[in-house]
């Protein structure tokens, strides 16, 4: 008959159970430890190594023991960008720029001419300006870019509207009087020039390689108050149809942009020149994040001429017209709505000349097709005047060919 017994564990178990017990109850005390100092003294710990070769790990950007701000001051953020550098490569070319207006013409008073008047108050009565003009306008505020060593400016056609005096201040202090070289207001830019030594020129960019989203400063003189630098993102590119110049083609940036910032610079994360601002939209005349800057490329195209010529020359057919809606080009048998349809032609003009008539589809010029009115402006402006062109365009349902001589774009009347 078989009984059970409780049988006692060998020798060698107890010791190994001994052994187990102590483990467990040093990695326990190691274990309090670590999260003891890990919670007083977590500088005394080692980093951990990164995740894989060549990547760093999440500890990598924390502040080293040294680099450690002092009692009492708040730490950098990890993993902030400055763009101090490209500030500091544009801020000494932007400049701004005091004008003057000349006196406005009024009539003089009959009273002036009195002998017993022109005896207790001379020729001029007390406070006014002799000769019936009024005083001089208060100087009003904008901003400037400098090109080259030369001297040359970029700013805006508006800020020199109705000048008769251009002060120019540095960022380094110094002041010059400038003249005025030329201006274009059918893109608001103009072209000034002052005479100093050792002139820091700014660093022209590409437009044509922004994205939306990029990041860009605003560099201008706002209100007055001194040069100031803002930051943003490209909002949108392309840009036009506001009305506001005959050729738009506007970066949009929620930069802060203000009144005295026309003419500024604006500029990419190097400090290049990408564009000039010249415009906000607002509701209130301060900055609500849509402000917008005439492109690099149009600078320096609009800048060459107004050196060269004093002026810009651009091509010119004489063509009033109307952008196509699905309607008329089904009208017109067209598929889709490609082309222009001439509204009127301009007596003697080029177009007349060259057999264009009210009614004709535009197609193409100079084999560029043309989709809109936008683009056939811009597309005729970019050709040389007395250049002969191909016109294809659309008459009666049928596809017809013309050779044009572009003319000169006259100039905007002004006022």
């Amino acid at each position: 008959m078989l009984a059970l017994t409780r049988s006692e564990p060998a020798p060698h178990a107890r010791v190994i159970h001994r052994l187990w017990l102590l483990f467990a109850q040093a990695v326990t005390v190691m274990l309090a430890a670590w999260l003891l100092v890990a919670a007083l003294r977590p500088d005394l710990l080692p980093a951990p190594w990164p995740a894989a070769r060549g990547e760093a790990s999440s500890a990598a950007t924390a502040i080293a023991p040294s680099a450690r701000p002092p009692a009492g001051e708040a730490p950098p953020a990890v993993g902030a960008a400055s763009y101090a550098e490209a500030a500091a490569r544009a801020m000494p070319a932007v400049v701004n720029l005091y004008t003057t207006a000349a006196p406005a013409r009024r009539e003089r008073n009959p009273l002036l001419d009195d002998p017993i008047f022109r005896f207790f108050f001379g020729d001029a009565p007390p406070g006014g300006a002799p000769h019936g003009r009024s005083p001089a306008r208060p100087s009003s505020l904008g901003s400037g870019v400098i090109l080259d060593a030369r001297g040359h400016i970029v700013t805006n056609a508006h800020v020199l509207e109705a000048a008769e005096k251009v002060e120019v201040a540095l960022a380094d202090g110094r002041r010059a009087a400038a003249r005025i070289v030329g201006a274009d207001p059918e893109t608001d830019l103009a072209v000034i020039r002052i005479d100093l030594p050792e002139l820091p020129a700014i660093t022209l960019g590409s437009a044509e390689t922004l994205r939306v989203g990029d990041v860009v400063l605003a560099i201008g003189n706002p209100f007055g108050v001194g040069q100031t630098v803002t930051m943003g993102i490209v909002s949108a590119l392309g840009r036009n149809r506001l009305g506001a110049t005959t050729f738009e083609n506007y970066v949009q940036t929620d930069a802060a942009i203000n009144p005295g910032n026309s003419g500024g610079a604006l500029i990419d994360g190097q400090g290049r020149l990408v564009g000039i601002n010249t415009l906000i939209f607002s509701r209130s005349g301060g900055s609500q994040g849509i402000g917008f800057a005439i492109p690099s490329a149009t600078v320096r195209q609009v800048v060459d001429q107004l050196i060269e010529h004093g002026r810009v020359v651009r091509g010119w057919l004489g063509v009033e017209t109307q952008d196509l809606t699905a309607a008329l080009a089904e009208s017109f048998g067209l598929q889709g709505a490609r082309g222009v349809l001439v509204a009127g032609v301009v007596k003697g003009s080029p177009a007349a000349d060259g057999g264009l008539r009210a009614g004709d589809v535009v197609l193409s010029v100079a084999g560029r097709p043309i989709s809109g009115s936008r683009e056939l402006l811009d597309t005729v402006a970019a050709l040389k005047p007395g250049q002969a062109v191909e016109v294809n365009l659309l008459r009666d349902r049928r596809e017809t060919r013309l050779t044009v001589r572009v003319g000169t774009r006259p100039a905007p009347r002004r006022g």
